[in-house]
């Protein structure tokens, strides 16, 4: 019983985690036409003080890798459509 019970809960967990992905996911569909250029995320990035070392896109989203205004190296996602940052991340690029 203490097994059934242990695997149910591991099957639920595996459940929500993935929602809560494939909600992530969900933020970054924005049609071409309604998207901002990256050149706008970067001025809003260096407006910050970030020095941004490339910019691409990835599952729909846009990917920026840079250095914030602290010097930690950052990945981070945001919505291409608001610009708004969807994810977070430490970057293991230069």
């Amino acid at each position: 019983m203490k097994k059934l019970i242990t695997a149910t809960v591991l099957t639920l967990g595996a459940m929500t985690a993935g929602t809560a992905f494939a909600s992530d996911d969900a933020r970054c569909n924005a049609p071409m036409a309604e998207r901002q250029p990256r050149e706008a995320l970067q001025q809003q990035l260096e407006t910050k003080g970030w020095e941004v070392r490339q910019i691409k896109t990835e599952d729909g989203c846009y990917e920026a890798y840079a250095i914030d205004d602290q010097g930690k190296r950052v990945e981070a996602y945001f919505d291409p459509k608001t610009l708004k940052m969807v994810r977070q991340g430490r970057g293991d690029r230069d």
